[in-house]
C-alpha cells in the first residue's frame, strides 16, 4: 500500500513541486496549480489526469479509481484508493500528473536526466507549452 510519505518522497524530487496544507488536506503544487491532493484521512489520492482518458481509467478498475466529485468534473482530475495502489503505479501517476503542470522543457529535462524509464510521447502532449 502506498502512503503519503511515499508520494511526498517522490514529489520532493520533482522540479518546481512543493507541498501545501490547504484546509487540512495535503496537496502538491507547481506554482498555484495543484497536481496531487490527498483526502483528509489520506486514504485517497486525487491527481491531474487527462479528462478525455479518465472514464476509461475508472472503468478499467472501479474498485481502485474514481471520478472526481461533480464540481471538479471540468478539471483534468481523477482519484485512486491508496490501499489498491502499488508503488510503481503511484510513481507513474505522480510523474504523469506533474508533467501536465510544468512546462514541457522542465518535464523533458527531468525525464532525460533521471533514471526513470519513461516514454516521452503521450505524457508531454498534455504538458503546457513553455
Amino acid at each position: 500500500m502506498v502512503t503519503l510519505e511515499d508520494v511526498r518522497s517522490l514529489a520532493a524530487t520533482l522540479p518546481r513541486s512543493y507541498e501545501a496544507l490547504v484546509y487540512g488536506r495535503v496537496k502538491f503544487r507547481v506554482g498555484q496549480v495543484v497536481y496531487l491532493a490527498f483526502s483528509h484521512d489520506q486514504s485517497l489520492l486525487e491527481f491531474a489526469f487527462p479528462k478525455e482518458m479518465r472514464e476509461a481509467l475508472v472503468e478499467s478498475d472501479p474498485e481502485k479509481f474514481l471520478l472526481p466529485r461533480p464540481s471538479d468534473m471540468r478539471f483534468n482530475w481523477v482519484g485512486v484508493r491508496l490501499d489498491k495502489l502499488d508503488e510503481e503505479e503511484m510513481r507513474d501517476f505522480v510523474i504523469d500528473a506533474w508533467c501536465m503542470v510544468v512546462p514541457k522543457r522542465v518535464a523533458r529535462e527531468y525525464l532525460e536526466l533521471s533514471a526513470v524509464s519513461y516514454q516521452l510521447s503521450g505524457v508531454l502532449d498534455w504538458a503546457p507549452q513553455g
